[in-house]
């Protein structure tokens, strides 16, 4: 169903903090808005004249040809055509945005990782300069990997935009609310929520409430969905009526800005004379969304064992491999332990796939200490990790009633490429030095006698 909001910005873009943002419900839905009415041409794409004056564009965010289920693509109509938002281009410097491949000779990335909080500054970071990135994977001049980041943002992007031709973002806050005024509509943003910033689409961030941290998972390759099901069935996990997608709205103003790009690892300023976000409607399935972690359903075993952790998928990017993703973003939340005569936790295992963990809020049932709200872990590929040795014993001898574990959000970007380590996240970044030695405490408990046996 849609919903029409005929509200536009004022010359500040301020109209829209005395309205209530309005949503599509759906994932990958196609979608038709008008933030005037009138404005959406209906039965057609390109008429030769669009109404007031407006300009047929489309943004594609999947070749032409691609498959029909996965082709993608939005119809917008603007005040001006992209191009007039657009002009020479002057190289800048993010230092603290790093792009795949990026090896830094010395760091070692192969290890077990941890890293407290990163710390706010006393700069003024917008969305833009407080990017810090922390792992990188694959290479983005061929559109494979991801990179993982932490925003620290203390400041709004004022006529200020952005878009990376690089790669879709995932948004994961961990504290404070930032609102993202995109081409295609407005979305707030706070913690216990996600969002997708696709591909190519302009935006800015303002700050609402803050200072406001979080975790970005920059996908360099094919847009993220939602995983099979497969047995499942149709319900549970994420469901697509939980996804919200902005209705339209736009900014015509008239007011110097700059547009910076992110083009193959490179940001790219240039200087424009009017705000970019001019799309008064527009109609496809190419746009931002948000998703509500709290609306996520998660599914686990009932009787004996745990499936692995696959089964708390919430999105997934695949790659040429069929079942191998590029990346999948797996949600730990509250829910039901219920399993008889099982060790409840993650079990210790290596692994073909890269995990970098952030913890929202709470505290996770591996790690019981040390791996605190606004934190990070890397265990990359391959390499052993899992329960420190309380989280050990305690699983190992409890009581196994129903326990519910509350209060807890932790969340995983997983890539079947080594993760690796940028210089900040080495040298400036939290880390917790002491952190591999959680196992050193773990005891040989092994018993070759009958009577060491543990009771099945």
């Amino acid at each position: 169903m849609d919903q029409i909001n005929t509200a536009h910005a004022d010359s500040r873009g301020l109209s829209i903090n005395q309205a209530k943002l309005e949503f599509m419900p759906g994932f990958g839905n196609d979608f038709e808005t008008e933030a005037l009415p009138g404005s959406l041409p209906q039965g057609m794409n390109s008429p030769q004249k669009c109404a007031f004056g407006l300009y047929g564009e489309q943004l594609s965010g999947t070749a032409f040809t691609a498959p029909s289920h996965q082709n993608e693509r939005t119809w917008c109509y603007r005040i001006r055509p992209s191009v007039k938002h657009s002009g020479r281009y002057t190289k800048i410097d993010l230092p603290y945005w790093k792009s795949a491949p990026h090896v830094v000779d010395d760091v070692i990335s192969l290890g077990q990782y941890r890293w407290d909080p990163v710390p706010y500054t006393e700069d003024k970071l917008t969305w833009l300069t407080g990017m810090r990135t922390m792992t990188t994977a694959g290479d983005v001049n061929t559109q494979v990997g991801m990179a993982s980041h932490i925003y620290l943002v203390t400041d709004s992007m004022i006529d200020d935009y952005f878009y990376s031709a690089d790669s879709e973002i995932l948004i994961v806050p961990q504290e404070g609310r930032l609102r993202f005024y995109t081409e295609l509509g407005v979305m707030d943003l706070e913690p216990k929520e996600i969002a997708i910033i696709p591909r190519g689409l302009v935006y800015r961030v303002e700050l609402l409430e803050g200072p406001a941290r979080g975790f970005v998972c920059e996908n360099y390759g094919q847009k993220f969905e939602l995983p099979g099901r497969g047995p499942i069935g149709a319900n549970c996990m994420a469901n697509r009526r939980d996804f919200k997608t902005p209705v339209a709205w736009y900014e015509d103003r008239e007011v110097p800005s700059t547009l910076t790009i992110k083009w193959c690892g490179q940001f790219h300023k240039t200087d424009i004379n009017q705000s970019p976000l001019d799309v008064v409607a527009w109609h496809g399935n190419y746009a931002p969304v948000k998703y509500d972690l709290r609306t996520y359903c998660p599914i686990g075993a009932i009787l004996f064992d745990h499936p692995d952790p696959s089964i708390f998928t919430v999105l997934t990017a695949p790659s040429g491999v069929p079942g191998t993703a590029n990346i999948d973003f797996v949600l730990f939340r509250e829910r039901w332990m219920v399993m008889e005569n099982t060790f409840r936790p993650p079990w210790y295992h290596k692994n073909i796939m890269s995990e970098l963990m952030g913890n929202i809020y709470g505290q996770y049932d591996a790690k019981p200490q040390g791996f605190v709200p606004g934190g990070m872990s890397l265990h990359n590929m391959m390499l052993p990790h899992g329960p420190d040795r309380e989280a050990f014993e305690g699983a190992s001898t409890s009581d196994l009633k129903p326990h519910k574990l509350d209060q807890t959000m932790s969340f995983m970007f997983e890539t079947r490429f080594p993760q690796h380590l940028t210089e900040f996240a080495a040298k400036e970044a939290p880390l917790q030095d002491d952190y591999i030695d959680c196992w050193d405490s773990l005891e040989k408990k092994y018993d070759g006698t009958p009577e060491g046996t543990w009771d099945k």
